[in-house]
């Protein structure tokens, strides 16, 4: 009875399997280069340089 908790379904096994489409992956790096945090005394300025 135990064993059947802990066996993952079709549809869990195909999710591991995904990855994410390069288009967002580049999306993200492009943002992080452009957002500059600079940090003055006790205070934090974001910056988003575009």
């Amino acid at each position: 009875m135990g064993k059947l908790y802990f066996k993952k379904t079709s549809n869990e096994e195909k999710s591991d399997r995904r990855r994410p489409k390069p288009e967002t992956v580049q999306f993200l790096l492009n943002y992080s280069r452009a957002l500059r945090v600079v940090d003055h005394k006790k205070m934090k300025f974001e910056t988003f340089l575009n």
